[in-house]
């Protein structure tokens, strides 16, 4: 079975995914209060017929798409993504059958069904990857922490062996890099069926305590998933629970590090770290925008819309709206709690959102815990937050000081 090469360059990767833009906000802000939903032509080949694109910017025209899945639907995300996520992939699916999909996934991501794996396999893995570096003094924690984090948390979840952990990591890089390098993506969703074909097979006959087997036995009203049903989530698990964590975790950390007041506060009083992952999220999500298809002709903030356009709902123009958040491009853990839609909204509201929750809240405790005195590194070049499709800095270096527990 063929191996991928690991992702070497986090930053040339972001450059080709998602530009190497380091402030996309004065412009998101200009364009919500200038043209709140954007018309984009776009260019036709001689003979082809296209469809306009939409960007809405504002809150309230973000929250109405989100929340109306029929007339904004979700069935471009197969178009795009089919062939590597598979044509049953839940993100794609409108209701009803994006609501029997999820009900019958979801209990495996509810707050109490995590609950058992946050010191048995969030904390565990946290800690042996702090092993690594931990007696050294400093460390680089986008490559050697944030991002294999959650990686191998899905993979535990699953119940793979942990021998098999490197070689999972390098199939979920290279389902992140399918815009860049289709043939890559496409043999990786191959290779991951190939992979769990025999696995599912095993757990329908013996189930475990995991979350393959979960999938594999959930019914409802005598409807169970099928084969391919299961692959397409499983596929899904790696982009969706991978890489918005990995980028979330490194938004968060970087907005502590920046704020050491903040940092401090968080040192001094670990309940304030729900409030912090919240302002993470909506000063900078991990996915700036997510994309729907008009299911015919309607209108949004006073522009009219055909049945067949796309429609981009831009969550971080949203999320930074001056008449919702007061000072909104500030990174401010104490601001008075206001939702925004950084994790979705309506019914496609992220399903790992309580997974992502905690694993931010354990992975903030453990590096405060086992890294004292952890901070940026002064002499760094330059660590910073880009992207204009994705964000997240692509490097965070820190020093610490080596505790007595690396020293035995």
């Amino acid at each position: 079975m063929q191996l991928f090469d690991d992702l070497e360059d986090f930053g040339s990767f972001d450059d080709v995914v998602s530009g190497n833009v380091r402030d996309p906000y004065t412009e998101l802000a200009r364009l919500r209060r200038e043209e709140p939903v954007q018309r984009i032509e776009m260019s036709a080949m001689p003979g082809d017929e296209t469809k306009p694109l939409f960007i809405a910017y504002r809150f309230e025209d973000v929250q109405q798409m989100l929340r109306d899945n029929r007339t904004f639907s979700s069935a471009i995300i197969i178009q795009a993504f089919g062939d590597v996520l598979g044509r049953h992939v839940m993100l794609g699916m409108d209701e009803p059958e994006h609501g029997r999909h999820r009900a019958l996934v979801s209990k495996a991501f509810a707050q109490k069904a995590l609950a058992k794996w946050e010191d048995t396999l969030v904390g565990a893995v946290g800690d042996e990857l702090v092993d690594r570096f931990a007696a050294r003094g400093s460390a680089d924690l986008v490559k050697e922490f944030t991002f294999p984090f959650p990686t191998q948390i899905i993979a535990g979840l699953l119940g793979l062996p942990r021998e098999d952990y490197p070689r999972f990591q390098r199939w979920s890089i290279s389902l992140l890099s399918f815009t860049i390098n289709p043939e890559r993506g496409k043999a990786a969703s191959v290779a991951l069926e190939q992979y769990f074909t025999p696995i599912l097979a095993a757990r329908r006959a013996e189930p475990r305590d995991d979350l393959i087997s979960g999938l594999a036995v959930a019914e409802i009203d005598g409807e169970r998933l099928t084969d391919e049903e299961i692959f397409s989530f499983l596929r899904l698990l790696l982009p969706a629970g991978v890489e918005t964590t990995y980028r979330a975790l490194g938004n968060l950390l970087f907005g502590l590090f920046s704020h050491p007041d903040q940092l401090e506060a968080i040192r001094a009083d670990r309940s304030l770290i729900p409030q912090a992952i919240e302002e993470a999220v909506r000063w900078e999500p991990p996915l700036l925008t997510i994309t729907r298809i008009a299911t015919e002709d309607t209108e949004l903030g006073g522009v009219a819309i055909p049945a067949g356009a796309s429609v981009m709902p831009m969550l971080g123009a949203a999320n930074r709206q001056e008449d919702r958040f007061e000072d909104p491009d500030d990174f401010d853990i104490f601001r008075p709690s206001r939702s925004s839609v950084a994790w979705g909204y309506g019914t496609h509201v992220c399903l790992g959102m309580h997974l992502a929750r905690l694993e931010m809240r354990v992975a903030i405790e453990l590096l405060l815990d086992r890294l004292p005195n952890l901070r940026l590194d002064p002499d760094a070049d330059d660590p910073h937050i880009r992207g204009q499709v994705f964000r997240s800095p692509t490097s965070l270096p820190v020093l610490f000081d080596v505790a007595e527990e690396a020293d035995e």
